[in-house]
């Protein structure tokens, strides 16, 4: 297992990236997986962030893109026109799988983005 220090604090990771504990995460942690991404995190992509988090905590998986999109897409285009290729575009290092990392998901239930 590897470990990132984030605040003094060692936090989990598989292989991968990933938390190994959901309840590890915190917007801090984010902003770091971020940046090692190259990613600067937007109003947009905290909207995707937080609905991720709520919708795993709530139903113990993942969202489809589909679900992302609807509940989110507005604020990412500001328009009712959002596709899978918008998501894509807020998180350019792997769509939803990238959101989900950044998120705190645990990786396994991230394949079905």
């Amino acid at each position: 297992m590897n470990t990132m220090q984030v605040n003094g604090a060692d936090v989990g990771l598989n292989r991968q990236g990933y938390l190994t504990d959901f309840h590890s995460w915190s917007k801090e942690v984010a902003m770091v997986i971020a940046e090692e991404q190259g990613l600067e995190l937007t109003a947009c992509h905290w909207e995707v962030i937080e609905f991720l988090r709520g919708y795993y905590e709530e139903f113990e998986t993942p969202p489809s893109p589909k679900q992302i999109i609807f509940a989110c897409g507005k604020k990412i285009t500001g328009s009712d026109k959002c596709k899978q290729k918008d998501l894509k575009a807020l998180f350019p290092n792997g769509g939803c799988k990238q959101a989900c990392k950044l998120a705190g998901l645990p990786r396994h239930y991230c394949h079905s983005c």
